[in-house]
């Protein structure tokens, strides 16, 4: 078994850069598969329930106060206590997250069946798991492209290129944080983080106040990256196919998330020691297709978001269509690499050169042909079975009211402005993902400028901790010892700083849309 196998069996990651290894260091994907799949679960999640809601001839009764109302609650926080805990009590995410949405709707269902419904309950589980089924394909698609990008060897050039060039760690923190910023929106956050941070891993060496501070650059400047493009983060996403933003209109944030790169990448640009690293090797290279596949990934992407706009069809329609594409290009390299396989054998069994050539028969017997079946396999079954246990949790909280009081008490009582600066706080402590659910979910009255702003915040919020945002705690596993939490707490100010800076330049900027 290699290395790499060791350290797959050990750890449970499978390596990529994704929705991609040695290398000197690995990429871990299960946390990459993870993002592609919040990605999109949660997005259609927050459409279902308040279209289901919006259908609905009388609004929702206010059932918190009830005892089935608090048991459900408890029942959910439960669950949450356990997942924070998987590291230590080594217990899988989705393993207690299930168990609670199955008692949280068993709750819901005899509290409306005491209310003499028998509808309610039934059409609103089945309503968000069509909404989950049509977006788990989403993700697959989406999956299935970033593994076999990563297994064409695609993300491989770009780190060794950077690895190659023999920068000074101070231009590998300007290229990485640079890189990072624009590959986030296309690549999404995660994946790029995880890119990024492979390179400053393999050139900072043991410099460990250097990994740490580029890491923390990279986290920044990846979360920046994925607020103006409805592909870049989770939360943009979700807002995105709720047809609360245009796919265009995230454009609007593109100078604010500058700003708020910047401002932190400035400050940090300081404290970066002026060493030059000794140049690597790397002999990464691209196999066969690699740049097709990369061709109908972004043709995949535009009849997803053309389909959406145009046709108003649902992106998955657009993504499973370029999955097709895909398996159809993926028969033809499985194809020729059985056909490769086989004119081999057969040229070293004829040859009389047969033994000088054991090495590289050996070699050509390691490398598989291309199976997308087993891309798919490659999936992080836990987490996607997180993904339903969350959406469900919250849909069933939202059943008993939970989320319209919650709406109430926020933007009622607080105001759209102060509420939307507060959810980056909260971001950066429960994680952006399911507090910009639970916005969507409460679906306050705002302006377009508010809906922005709190894109905005969500996505950049959970910078200011390290556990605040997906691309943290990914890196923060893969610097394993270099990039911790009080690494990242010490900057925290000036990640405070870029946050609020972001804010005011996109209240000027976009002063306009805050008025309709």
């Amino acid at each position: 078994m290699s290395n790499r196998e060791n350290y797959y069996e050990k750890s449970g990651k499978i390596l990529l850069i994704q929705l991609s290894e040695p290398y000197l260091i690995m990429f871990d994907k299960k946390r990459i598969l993870t993002f592609m799949g919040l990605l999109v679960l949660f997005a259609g999640v927050g459409i279902s329930q308040s279209v289901f809601a919006a259908a609905s001839a009388t609004p929702a009764p206010d059932l918190t106060g009830t005892g089935m109302g608090m048991l459900a609650l408890a029942v959910f926080v439960i669950a949450y206590v356990l997942i924070i805990s998987e590291e230590t009590i080594r217990l899988r995410k989705s393993k207690p997250i299930i168990v609670a949405a199955g008692v949280i709707w068993l709750l819901v269902g005899i509290t409306f069946i005491q209310l003499g419904d028998t509808h309610t309950a039934s059409a609103a589980f089945k309503h968000d798991l069509l909404e989950f089924a049509e977006l788990f394909l989403f993700l697959l698609a989406a999956m299935t492209y970033i593994n076999t990008m990563e297994e064409r060897g695609v993300f491989d050039i770009l780190r060794d290129w950077l690895v190659m060039k023999g920068f000074s760690l101070r231009k590998i923190f300007w290229f990485t944080g640079l890189i990072a910023f624009c590959l986030s929106p296309i690549a999404d956050n995660l994946t790029t983080a995880l890119l990024m941070a492979t390179v400053v891993i393999s050139v900072g060496g043991g410099n460990s106040k250097f990994i740490a501070i580029a890491c923390i650059n990279i986290v920044v400047a990846a979360n920046a990256g994925g607020v103006f493009s409805p592909f870049g983060d989770i939360t943009t996403l979700m807002v995105w196919q709720k047809d609360i933003i245009s796919f265009t209109g995230f454009f609007a944030l593109f100078v604010p998330a500058v700003v708020n790169w910047l401002v932190v990448a400035v400050i940090l640009n300081f404290a970066v020691p002026r060493v030059q690293p000794d140049p690597l090797e790397a002999e990464a290279r691209l196999r066969h297709g690699a740049w097709i596949v990369v061709a109908l990934f972004l043709l995949t992407i535009s009849m997803a978001v053309a389909g959406h706009n145009l046709l108003h069809l649902p992106p998955v329609a657009g993504m499973m269509t370029g999955l097709g594409l895909l398996k159809l290009f993926g028969y033809y390299l499985q194809r020729r690499d059985e056909q490769f396989t086989h004119i081999s054998r057969v040229g070293l069994r004829d040859s009389a050169l047969a033994i000088d050539s054991e090495s590289e028969s050996a070699h050509d017997e390691e490398r598989p042909t291309y199976d997308i079946y087993h891309n798919l396999q490659r999936a992080e079954w836990d987490s996607l079975m997180f993904f339903y246990g969350i959406i469900m949790c919250v849909g069933g909280l939202g059943a008993f009211g939970y989320l319209a009081v919650g709406s109430e008490l926020i933007y009622g009582g607080l105001g759209p402005t102060t509420a939307n600066i507060l959810v980056g706080f909260t971001s950066a402590i429960v994680d952006n993902i399911p507090v910009m659910f639970a916005v969507l979910e409460m679906y306050p009255e705002m302006s377009h400028g508010q809906w922005l702003l709190v894109t905005l915040t969500a996505g950049v919020g959970g910078s200011m901790l390290s556990i605040g945002s997906a691309a943290g705690v990914a890196v923060m596993g893969q610097a394993r010892g270099y990039y911790t939490f009080f690494a990242h707490l010490k900057w925290a100010w000036a990640i405070v700083l870029g946050y609020f800076a972001s804010i005011a330049v996109h209240m000027w900027l976009n002063a306009e849309a805050f008025l309709r």
